[in-house]
């Protein structure tokens, strides 16, 4: 047993796996969550990881983009509260006007100081 409580890693019948089209490939999370110990994080920090080697997420996630509509400042967030907080203070400091947008919705929210 694991000092968390909980089986070790090697135990779990279950690792996540994480999958990648663009790359061919699909990698287990046992790494994640046995050395890292990132635990429900696992999936979202490989996602970060990953995009930040290739310039792609992994098949599956979806990232919150918030996109300037007068300069060329943009970032992506895997959480919505991060992608809205960067708009409002863009917005905030440069006058310009975001749209926050995601898979998710018809059309993007803009954002404005």
């Amino acid at each position: 047993m694991s000092d968390s409580g909980g089986p070790p890693v090697d135990d779990v019948d279950d690792v996540p796996t994480v999958s990648c089209s663009r790359c061919d490939e699909e990698w287990s999370l046992a790494y994640e969550l046995d050395e890292l110990a990132m635990g429900n994080r696992a999936v979202e920090a490989f996602a970060i990881d990953h995009q930040q080697h290739t310039g792609h997420f992994p098949d599956g996630v979806t990232p919150w983009v918030a996109a300037c509509r007068r300069c060329p400042e943009a970032v992506e967030r895997l959480e919505e509260s991060g992608a809205r907080r960067w708009a409002r203070t863009h917005a905030r400091h440069t006058g310009h006007a975001v749209d926050l947008d995601h898979a998710s919705r018809d059309d993007p929210e803009r954002v404005e100081r």
